[in-house]
């Protein structure tokens, strides 16, 4: 079963989230699946912590539809978001052939198979910003408006509002936070539509 939301295919991805301890992977995540949650969609999530607190790998699976597992086998996830460039050649196998990769480096790194790589430069962005805590907003605000994927079946299930909605859920006790939080959302979403 998929729900399905008016203006939007049927809900049904597979989202991979990869980064490293204390960059906000799991933050993400939560806010992906609350919005997915808000829109009626099953839900499944399952993370790996490899020695996070020393900066050891982070990776986080987030199924939104009808899925028994929460684990995303390999050519099989809709689209990775990747907080490490690095991490991109660790996760690439996940995706399917038509997946997608929003990642943070200063240009593309060349991907091993013929996959859309996206690449804007969060960390330089977040530290111009005043806001270097954000990257983790920051691209997901990125991989929300990427070009070409507004109107095409791999875009996320989600919609900028749904996620502005679940971080006013998440930081409602915290308006500093938010405010930041919703600034570097917005222009991660500005460099995707560039």
């Amino acid at each position: 079963m998929s729900v399905q939301r008016e203006g939007f295919p049927p809900v049904r991805q597979q989202i991979l989230v990869s980064g490293v301890g204390g960059q906000g992977v799991l933050f993400i995540t939560r806010l992906l699946a609350d919005a997915a949650i808000r829109m009626g969609a099953p839900v499944l999530t399952s993370e790996t912590h490899g020695m996070a607190q020393r900066g050891g790998v982070v990776v986080s699976h987030l199924k939104v539809g009808d899925f028994a597992s929460p684990l995303i086998r390999a050519g099989r996830a809709d689209g990775l978001i990747a907080l490490k460039n690095e991490n991109l050649a660790l996760h690439l196998r996940f995706l399917k052939p038509t997946g997608w990769a929003a990642v943070n480096a200063r240009s593309a790194p060349p991907a091993e198979r013929d996959i859309a790589v996206h690449a804007v430069d969060a960390d330089g962005l977040a530290e111009r910003s005043g806001n270097p805590q954000a990257v983790n907003i920051l691209l997901l605000g990125f991989a929300l408006s990427l070009p070409g994927l507004q109107e095409a079946e791999g875009r996320l299930f989600c919609s900028a509002d749904d996620v502005r909605n679940a971080l006013r859920r998440r930081l409602e006790t915290k308006a500093g936070l938010l405010e930041t939080s919703l600034r570097a959302l917005d222009l991660g979403m500005f460099r995707g539509k560039r």
